[in-house]
């Protein structure tokens, strides 16, 4: 089902009301002592992490999960204080919906649970296939979602019997560090060992260059832009690389056109647009075009005039080394600051800024994590999906549909060919948001393992046992 913006302040009232807020707390245990997890060396780091893994290894999964359990229940705690610590160092995103990200993160990652095993028994005896740890993993973490993908990587990883060496965004370290430290201190209190998850105190990219060529660490993980991607995936270790989607929404001519007005708007200005899945632009058959508009227009949007556009274009990309790139003073900043840097003054009610453009449009080609929604009209549904396809560049992250013919969403879905496709719904249901299945912040996309969850952190063993244990 979707879920309005009023449906979303609710849930934010609600999780405050039962929540441990920071005024109740003050600060996590332990944040005026030195962080937990939290080094000046990363060679320390390093090898705390490896220490570490070798007492979780050994530890049934009943144990692990009794950790885990005091990570989502720490997470729910200090919910409120990580959202505001998150906008505060970093400026960007939106406090209430970064509540909801993190009681998300602590109420539906998956654990132990996702751990299976496979068995063939028979003439010849018995064949087990499990899911084993890989050992030290090293994670990249964004600036976006920083204590979020600490904290969902974290159950995920040490679920699967790993340790793990976070490498925080600078703009973003004091936060995620402090997570680690949340995570840590949770090992700690359930009698499990500290540095289950370890930082450094100043992340730069010698630092990372590093842990990519560790010979302690088994396993890179990399949620962020596509140049550290690049970075893990050219290491020579086993890498997973969540990277960058632009992803389209597809509005048809059988449309519930007021309802994916809606759907549209709350997805695109979830968290002022930081998700990657979140709807970055608008392909709309002609025939609804006008009407998609006007109800985008009736739930929070301003409609900006094309010398408006231009002032945006002009504003949110800056020229750096010769290229065009964007103003990272303006990603993840909310509609009304950003319409604020051009001269336009709005109430709090406008959530969106929309317009009209051709798909060559920069706000329209380029992935802005802000909440500007270019509209490109098409003729037919066949052109909207060339159009879409060509607008996700390839990324195979993230896509969008509202239509209610579904030879339409079959055709798109096969086009598309993203790890993620959301039909009728805002781009949040994906991660089980007013949707079914588990969230993550880690989606892999270009590596294909797309959601991950605590099974893909593991790496596939058998077990053979020759001419017994069968009793059939």
């Amino acid at each position: 089902m979707a879920i309005n913006e009023q449906d979303i302040q609710d849930i934010v009232r609600s999780v405050l009301k039962n929540m441990v807020t920071a005024s109740d707390t003050s600060k996590p245990a332990g944040t005026d002592k030195k962080l937990l997890g939290v080094f000046d060396d990363i060679e320390d780091a390093i090898a705390a992490a490896k220490a570490a893994q070798k007492e979780i290894q050994p530890m049934p999964l009943e144990f692990r999960e009794k950790i885990i359990s005091n990570i989502r229940r720490k997470t729910l705690e200090n919910a409120k204080l990580f959202a505001e610590l998150g906008v505060e160092e970093t400026g960007m995103g939106n406090v209430g919906h970064k509540i909801l990200k993190h009681q998300l993160v602590a109420e539906k990652t998956p654990g132990t649970e996702d751990l299976s095993t496979i068995a063939w028994s028979g003439d010849r005896g018995l064949t087990l296939v499990e899911q084993g740890p890989w050992g030290v993993i090293g994670a990249v973490c964004p600036s976006t979602n920083p204590t979020e993908t600490v904290i969902c990587n974290s159950i995920g990883m040490i679920a699967a019997g790993n340790t793990v060496v976070f490498m925080p965004h600078p703009s973003a370290k004091n936060v995620s560090n402090l997570a680690i430290d949340m995570v840590n201190r949770a090992s700690v209190e359930s009698g499990g060992p500290e540095n289950i998850a370890v930082a450094v105190k100043e992340p730069t990219m010698e630092v990372s260059n590093i842990v990519f060529k560790h010979k302690d660490v088994s396993l890179l993980v990399a949620t962020g832009g596509p140049g550290v991607v690049t970075s893990v995936l050219s290491s020579g270790k086993r890498a997973m690389g969540a990277g960058a989607g632009n992803p389209p929404v597809l509005v048809d001519e059988t449309a519930n056109i007021p309802k994916a007005a809606e759907d549209i708007i709350n997805g695109c200005t979830f968290d002022n647009n930081l998700p990657c899945i979140a709807e970055k632009e608008v392909v709309a058959v002609d025939m609804i075009a006008d009407e998609l508009i006007y109800h985008m227009e009736q739930v929070g949007c301003y409609h900006a005039s094309e010398e408006e556009v231009q002032k945006l274009i002009q504003t949110v990309f800056i020229e750096k080394n010769g290229k065009r790139t964007l103003n990272r003073k303006c990603v993840g900043r909310s509609a009304k600051v950003l319409l604020e840097k051009i001269g336009v003054a709005v109430g709090d009610e406008i959530r969106c800024i929309i317009f009209e453009g051709e798909k060559t449009n920069p706000l329209i080609w380029e992935e802005l994590m802000m909440p500007i929604l270019g509209i490109v009209r098409v003729k037919n549904v066949d052109e909207g999906i060339a159009v879409a396809v060509e607008l996700e560049h390839g990324n195979r992250h993230s896509a969008h549909m509202h239509s209610t013919n579904v030879n339409n969403l079959t055709k798109f879905g096969k086009a598309i060919d993203t790890a993620i496709f959301v039909k009728n719904a805002p781009s949040y249901a994906a991660l089980g948001f007013g949707g079914e299945g588990y969230p993550t912040f880690t989606i892999c996309s270009r590596t294909g393992e797309g959601l991950t969850s605590t099974k893909n952190f593991t790496k596939i063993r058998r077990c053979v046992m020759g001419d017994a244990l069968c009793i059939r």
